[in-house]
């Protein structure tokens, strides 16, 4: 199944998946996908999620972060794959500004972000391995709406893509709404498990 950018089904997934945990999703994907080492940099506000506009760059270099900004629609979560290196900021404060002001529903990079002060005054969401104040380089190569891997979680292009504060999970839209149902049906147990333990009336199971 393949959900038109925009439409209204796609737009009915995102918003029951923004109502969910990475956590959960993880726990229904078998615990597997996962990129290692990315964590917000902007404020807390709720999940992040929309569809994945895939970005391949040459480590500390960004000229294709730059194009892929001329092909952001709305909804499109900007996923770049910048080798892991963090000795140079592959994106700031203005390619955020650009972002969030062509409708982009966030950032996630395999690297290092800067103006750190000016993201996490914002909402938009950013999350990245690290920061430093060390620009990038625009010489290229690079790749757009290609597979990419962020610290061994694959991401493809289309993809939704997923972020908390726990990190960031990426699965395909064919298999998001047996994920979603699935997911939906754990939080509810969880809760049943949580009003458990407020009456006392908790009989014990393996935690998650």
């Amino acid at each position: 199944m393949r959900f038109e950018p925009n439409s209204a089904e796609e737009k009915a997934l995102f918003e029951a998946f923004s109502k969910t945990a990475t956590a959960l999703i993880s726990d229904n994907l078998s615990r597997l996908p996962a990129a290692n080492g990315l964590r917000p940099f902007h404020k807390p506000a709720g999940l992040m999620v929309g569809r994945a506009l895939t970005v391949r760059v040459a480590a500390g270099d960004n000229l294709f972060i730059h194009k892929a900004l001329e092909l952001v629609q709305p909804g499109d979560v900007i996923v770049v794959d910048g080798d892991g290196e963090t000795t140079r900021a592959l994106i700031g404060g203005i390619m955020v500004a650009i972002a969030k002001s062509r409708g982009a529903a966030g950032f996630v990079l395999n690297g290092s972000v800067r103006d750190t002060a000016e993201i996490g005054a914002d909402s938009f969401p950013v999350f990245a391995r690290s920061a430093i104040h060390r620009g990038p380089y625009k010489n290229g190569p690079g790749f757009i709406n290609v597979p990419v891997s962020l610290d061994g979680m694959v991401v493809s292009p289309g993809d939704i893509v997923v972020g908390d504060e726990d990190g960031v999970v990426a699965f395909t839209q064919d298999e998001a709404p047996a994920l979603l149902e699935a997911t939906l049906a754990q939080e509810h147990k969880e809760a049943e498990i949580m009003g458990q333990i407020a009456t006392g009336t908790y009989k014990g199971a393996y935690a998650r």
